[in-house]
């Protein structure tokens, strides 16, 4: 092979690397207690960038993290952890993401994750109706979508 056909391999392969090694890694706990009161997820904001992976901790028993219907971007995968499980999740799909604690969700155990740019299905999960005290923690983590 001649050297100038063997760069272009040698390119393609060093820019996949560079994309993978570029992906971020967050932590998200499930808590009895946080530091905005009881059942919370923390942090309950997150911004990340396609590729970027969310390692959801069981601190405390008695929780999960699940996706809300309604809350994620088309063609992207639901979530569904186990109770008293971790969970790793990596966001492929540009847009909003609605968590909840299955058990605790009335109680607003809730948080929500922006990969990307959000335009995709912010307004179809703003729409979304949220029960209990769902719908004020979700009203609050709405307006840091646009840095309020």
């Amino acid at each position: 092979m001649r050297p100038a056909k063997l760069l272009l391999p040698i390119a393609a392969a060093g820019l996949i690397w560079a994309g993978a090694a570029s992906a971020a890694e967050y932590e998200m706990d499930t808590l009895n207690m946080g530091s905005h009161g009881m059942f919370q997820l923390e942090p309950s904001f997150l911004k990340l960038q396609p590729g970027d992976t969310v390692h959801f901790v069981a601190k405390n028993k008695g929780h999960n993290v699940e996706s809300i219907a309604g809350m994620i971007p088309d063609g992207a995968q639901p979530i569904k952890g186990e109770m008293n499980k971790d969970l790793t999740v990596t966001f492929d799909k540009p847009g909003v993401y609605g968590i909840k604690c299955t058990p605790h969700y009335g109680m607003g155990m809730v948080a929500l994750i922006v990969v990307g740019d959000p335009s995709s299905n912010l307004k179809a999960a703003e729409a979304v109706s949220q029960p209990g005290k769902a719908k004020h923690a979700f009203e609050e983590l709405f307006k840091k979508v646009d840095g309020e």
